[in-house]
């Protein structure tokens, strides 16, 4: 072994690759989706909760509960128990799908590579970039609407632009958001660290504040709008699979941030921690403030922008608006820019950096929002609403997501191992094919299958249930087709092999 040639060197349950010149001069590396060290290995188990009280403290979690009433039937009870099981449920692909982050400081895009190919992960990975930048478009639309009201707060003759000043509060949250990302990791870290209490006490502040304008037992005992008689089974599996669907992103891109993780004892505990209880509380939020708005502001408002808006004391405005923008930047930048980042430069690490793969998902984000920005601009007119977008397109496109989960945990942990030749990994022509083909059969044949089920009615069940049997048949299709199709990684060239001390 040459002083130029990479090696891995282990300390307890982490790998830590030293990058060669062979590695370093390949195409499918740079420095910004190269494993990380081990001294880059600084988030606890409280920096990984704190990211997901980030994560889950925004707008959309807030009409979780609205959703699951108004579009699949549920009462407010049962719309809230479904959100709770959903997010312990998306727990299991969370961690599992994390271990490989944490163990070998990968990223997401990396860590596909063993299971589509060195070339073949750009297929899943754009995929998953593109739900991350719908998603960072809905959520800037959200953050620039919170920086129109700040302002005809502060100024009220801003007021009078209307939509044109959402359109340019949207700009201005956009470039806040990807400031951040830009600025790396720790500066994520910092964020959802610092942002985690003030949001937890803000949403204990404000459930304090509406529970006494609302009579829980009539809310809780409101009756659901399914037709009646009709079993809640159902409804139930439609609306956890859409509340599992709203984190299937995450529960693929994981590794993104686990690298940053000390152990694998950290990135578990910290997920269990973070994730289900403030999905649960924040949702629970969003049904006891909209049920309390008429009470507060003579209507029935469901969006929390718009309902503070409302408020008619414009120091409160400004310092609620505040903490809406804290919130949104807190979620879009770690849930909906870090993973098209690093999607973007997998296809051409040494073209695309960190910083042109965040610009390209703001502009694609941009894009994807051009409609409703043009709508609110008034150079179109048209039903079509964010609302509507949000609600149906991006919750069923989710689902889809669903045999990637399947795919990375079946790879890694049954036919991998928990091993990984992690230079080759960075390498064109090595331990790992261009394509795997096992990989792509895998994820095809479950997705053509939900498409088939929507657009002929036929098997409702496999679209309605769209995460849960593609998981399911993706990990079951890959491992049959990895033991007849995919070419395994020698035992020489196994990362155990290659770990100095």
């Amino acid at each position: 072994m040459t002083a130029n040639t990479s090696r891995s060197v282990q300390r307890g349950d982490l790998v830590e690759l030293e990058v060669g010149d062979d590695v370093r001069e390949s195409s499918r590396f740079n420095e910004d989706i190269a494993p990380t060290r081990f001294e880059e290995r600084t988030w606890s188990r409280w920096n990984v909760a704190a990211l997901w009280v980030g994560l889950s403290i925004c707008v959309p979690t807030y009409t979780l509960g609205g959703i699951l009433t108004a579009y699949f039937g549920l009462s407010v009870s049962e719309a809230l128990v479904t959100i709770l099981i959903a997010n312990i449920v998306i727990l299991v692909p969370l961690t599992l799908n994390a271990f490989p982050g944490t163990k070998f400081g990968i990223p997401f895009p990396v860590v596909l590579r063993s299971s589509f190919g060195i070339r073949g992960s750009n297929v899943p990975c754009l995929i998953r970039a593109l739900v991350g930048c719908g998603w960072f478009g809905i959520q800037t639309m959200f953050g620039g609407l919170a920086i129109h009201l700040l302002l005809s707060a502060v100024f009220p003759p801003w007021r009078a632009l209307e939509g044109l000043g959402e359109v340019i509060g949207f700009f201005l949250f956009g470039a806040m958001n990807l400031y951040v990302v830009i600025r790396g990791a720790e500066s994520i870290k910092w964020l959802e660290t610092l942002s985690a209490p003030l949001l937890l006490a803000v949403a204990v502040g404000l459930m304090v504040w509406a529970m006494p304008h609302v009579s829980m037992t009539e809310l809780l005992s409101q009756p659901p709008s399914r037709p009646e008689g009709a079993p809640v089974y159902g409804y139930f599996f439609a609306g956890l699979t859409a509340m599992v669907g709203f984190w299937a992103t995450l529960s693929l891109n994981i590794p993104d941030f686990s690298r940053f993780a000390k152990s694998q004892k950290d990135q578990i505990v910290g997920q269990i921690i973070g994730l289900p209880l403030t999905m649960f509380f924040f949702a629970s939020l969003g049904v006891v403030m909209t049920a309390a708005s008429a009470s507060l502001v003579g209507e029935t408002i469901a969006d929390p922008v718009n309902l503070i808006g409302r408020i008619d004391n414009p120091f409160w405005v400004v310092i609620a608006m505040v903490l809406i923008i804290i919130a949104t930047i807190s979620t879009n930048t770690a849930g909906n820019i870090v993973s098209p980042t690093n999607d973007f430069q997998n296809i051409a690490p040494k073209l695309i950096n960190q910083t042109r793969g965040t610009l390209m998902t703001g502009l694609v984000g941009v894009l994807l929002m051009g409609y409703d920005l043009l709508q609110k601009a008034g150079v179109i007119v048209s039903d079509v609403t964010l609302e509507s977008l949000y609600s149906n397109w991006l919750l069923g496109y989710s689902s889809l997501l669903g045999p990637i989960a399947g795919i990375m945990v079946v790879d890694y942990f049954l036919i991998k191992r928990q091993q990984f030749d992690v230079a080759s990994l960075y390498k064109d022509g090595a331990a790992y094919p261009a394509y795997n083909p096992a990989g792509f059969i895998a994820f095809f044949i479950p997705v053509l299958l939900t498409v088939f089920s929507l657009v002929t009615g036929t098997w409702t069940w496999f679209y309605d249930y769209g995460w849960f049997t593609g998981s399911a048949l993706g990990a079951v299709i890959y491992y049959a087709a990895s033991q007849v199709l995919a070419k395994p990684v020698s035992q020489d060239d196994a990362v155990t092999d290659k770990v100095g001390t």
